[in-house]
């Protein structure tokens, strides 16, 4: 006796939102805070994208109507050689950014791979590499960063290339933490076992699970990077005139004309703030999503 088979439909299941969308929104419910810090910085990173559209004037052109306040003509005043206090922040977005993203990349890259090659060798190789990082993290990171610039000049490289060298050995750090746990893993004793060579091992299989705390880094390192840049400039040390940096901005006008045109430090400080602020909020939700530990908080 044939056995005829049971047609059975399974109702087609509700859609479901999914990809980037999905994972933006819940990003959005259960971090707040998190999303306003990457809307301050989408804002930011707009507009320096489009300074050339959004100022009103040559950021670094020069003219007789010096110290003027505020107005219809000029929106955040001038500055002590008559240029355009607006125009020169909107640009100032440019560098700031393009020092922070570098100096920060360029740092995490290398810090997290000697990170990397200190865990997976371990050894003698890990026992120097994390004395030198111990050492350079004895130092304050303005101390640092001040004597890297003052050592290479003045420079939007030099700049960029002194604020990666504060960043490396917190990069190491993090990266070699994961690696020490992740190299103790089943899957990475079963590709050893297999004959898989080390360096393919260590780039990978370990490397890519460490990806994780390393948004997290770079996220976290964006907004320090963009304060020493400030800094620096601030002591002359960072990015030379005619560039429009905010921490230069403030150099010129904090001493002397800071009571008698109040707009010279005021919106500089505030462009400051606000992208060290929207960078920490950011980098503190991406840790909290991130992080495994503390999901379940």
């Amino acid at each position: 006796m044939a056995i005829r088979a049971l047609d059975v439909t399974v109702p087609n299941a509700l859609p479901e939102e999914r990809g980037w969308g999905r994972a933006l929104s819940l990003f959005v419910r259960k971090n707040p805070l998190g999303a306003a810090g990457g809307l301050l910085m989408l804002l930011l990173i707009l507009a320096a994208a489009l300074a050339e559209i959004l100022a009103t004037h040559n950021p670094i052109r020069t003219s007789m109507r010096v110290l003027v306040a505020p107005g219809a003509e000029f929106w955040l005043g001038t500055d002590n050689l008559g240029r355009d206090l607006w125009s020169r922040v909107v640009y100032g977005a440019r560098i700031s950014l393009l020092v922070g993203v570098s100096s920060t990349l360029m740092g995490a890259v290398t810090g997290g791979l000697i990170g990397l090659v200190s865990g997976y060798v371990g050894g003698n190789t890990d026992l120097i590499a994390q004395r030198l990082m111990d050492i350079m993290q004895a130092l304050p990171i303005l101390v640092l960063a001040l004597v890297m610039a003052a050592a290479l000049g003045p420079s939007l490289i030099n700049t960029i290339i002194a604020i990666s060298v504060v960043i490396a050995p917190r990069a190491a750090r993090v990266v070699r933490a994961s690696v020490l746990a992740i190299r103790e893993f089943a899957f990475i004793e079963a590709a050893r076992a297999l004959g898989v060579s080390h360096s393919r091992v260590a780039f990978l299989h370990i490397l890519p699970n460490t990806f994780g705390p390393f948004v997290v880094l770079v996220t976290a390192q964006l907004g320090g990077a963009i304060l020493a840049e400030a800094a620096l400039s601030f002591l002359g040390l960072g990015i030379p005139e005619p560039y429009p940096s905010w921490g230069r901005m403030l150099s010129i006008a904090a001493a002397e004309y800071a009571q008698k045109a109040p707009w010279l430090v005021i919106y500089p400080g505030l462009a400051i703030s606000l992208a060290v602020f929207g960078t920490n909020l950011l980098g503190d939700a991406l840790r909290d999503t991130l992080d495994p530990r503390l999901r379940g908080s």
